[in-house]
């Protein structure tokens, strides 16, 4: 598996594992691929329903000051100082940051000297490049197409999602937070997707309404790039080996055809260094690291074995983010053939509803997730949200062929 970026060099050019490309950590990566795919699909079917006339360009009025403005010169200077004090502290600690970003960006270490001398030179410069400019507001009347908004509204669904998707995942290991409660919000992996879709759905809603877009529309083609989304950050699981896996695999059938990974998987170099060490690792030096105060798992592996992500699981299990990846690009497929033909608003994003519904259910049966009795049944937070979806999907579109029916009469 490929945790990071060095792994997968290391694989196709033979380079060293755990090298300055190890920053770039393979989920967050995939993740963002994730984002640009959905915003593609977004710009593209943003720009045909306005050709089609089915959403029109926004007038709007804008105020612009060349001078001097006191808040951009606040909110700058402070992004200054904290790109001033973390670059040189980053430089000084690189290992530390190969080995977890996170924790080095979002820690309260950094050379807050140089960043306190970065945020004046940039306040000076604003300064001596407005002064002599008007301060006065100058409106604009401008005209907005849609599509011209993609970049926004993947940046706003980006964060309301990851935040989300961290939101329910809390939910889902409150004894983990409670131990380690910046670990846990900063982690990399852990994610729950119907945290990210839930979330994410309604502040764009409240997003584009603000704006102007019509939300029915708007929801017809996010049902297409929330596809996409899933299906490479899906992939961005089973690359990554971050735990979303199944449970341990049962006897592979005769009639299976695919490889043998596919259906069972034991995830080596996973990202959580979860279960068992590798056969090239000296257990003796791991042990012996792992019993030193301080050292973590990643010290240990790097002890044992030479590189930080060093285990597999003891037995094979069921790679699901594989299974999700076929599933959700198929139900893309469907979804981008019907989009032209199906003409009632609204349907192709229930049908979506529907559809993602139907696979996280059945899915769900074959991952390891914490299960919770409710109403006689005994299913994982996400079966409960996917019967939900699938109940909302089927009664949406009934309303709305009745209404439709109802007004070609």
């Amino acid at each position: 598996m490929y945790p990071d970026l060095s792994y997968l060099l290391h694989d196709l050019f033979g380079t060293d594992l755990d090298n300055a490309f190890s920053i770039i950590k393979t989920f967050g990566f995939m993740l963002a691929l994730a984002f640009l795919g959905s915003g593609w699909i977004l710009k593209k079917e943003l720009k045909r329903y306005e050709e089609e006339g089915k959403l029109q360009p926004i007038k709007k009025q804008i105020s612009e000051i060349a001078g001097i403005h006191l808040s951009e010169l606040l909110i700058n200077a402070v992004i200054t100082f904290i790109i001033g004090g973390k670059i040189p502290f980053i430089a000084q600690n690189f290992s530390a940051f190969k080995a977890d970003p996170a924790s080095v960006l979002f820690s309260k270490s950094g050379n807050w000297a140089i960043g306190i001398i970065a945020a004046l030179a940039y306040a000076a410069y604003y300064y001596f490049s407005k002064k002599d400019k008007p301060s006065t507001p100058v409106v604009k009347n401008i005209i907005i197409h849609p599509y011209q908004k993609s970049a926004d509204i993947v940046i706003v669904s980006a964060i309301s999602g990851v935040l989300g998707a961290r939101i329910f995942s809390i939910f889902e290991n409150l004894d983990g937070f409670a131990k380690d409660p910046l670990g846990t919000l900063f982690s990399g992996s852990g994610l729950t997707v119907y945290g990210g879709v839930i979330v994410g759905f309604i502040v764009v809603y409240w997003y584009i309404k603000k704006f102007g877009i019509k939300p029915i529309h708007m929801m017809d083609i996010s049902g297409m790039a929330i596809l996409v989304g899933l299906t490479i950050g899906r992939l961005g699981c089973q690359l990554s080996g971050d735990g979303d896996w199944g449970i341990v695999a049962t006897t592979q059938p005769e009639w299976w055809f695919l490889p043998d990974w596919v259906w069972a998987f034991d995830y080596p170099n996973n990202v959580g260094n979860d279960d068992i060490l590798l056969a090239d690792c000296n257990q003796n030096a791991y042990n012996e690291a792992l019993r030193i105060r301080g050292n973590s798992i990643e010290d240990a592996c790097e002890a044992g074995c030479g590189y930080r992500y060093c285990h597999k699981l003891s037995e094979p299990v069921f790679p699901t983010p594989i299974y999700e990846v076929i599933l959700y690009s198929l139900g893309f497929g469907i979804l981008w053939l019907l989009r032209k033909r199906i003409q009632i608003a609204g349907i192709l994003f229930f049908l979506y509803m529907i559809y993602n519904g139907i696979v996280r259910f059945y899915i769900e049966k074959i991952r390891v997730n914490d299960k919770y009795e409710f109403l006689g049944f005994n299913w994982s937070q996400a079966q409960y949200i996917s019967i939900a979806f699938i109940l909302i999907g089927l009664i949406a579109i009934g309303i709305l062929i009745r209404n439709h029916k109802k007004s070609t009469v």
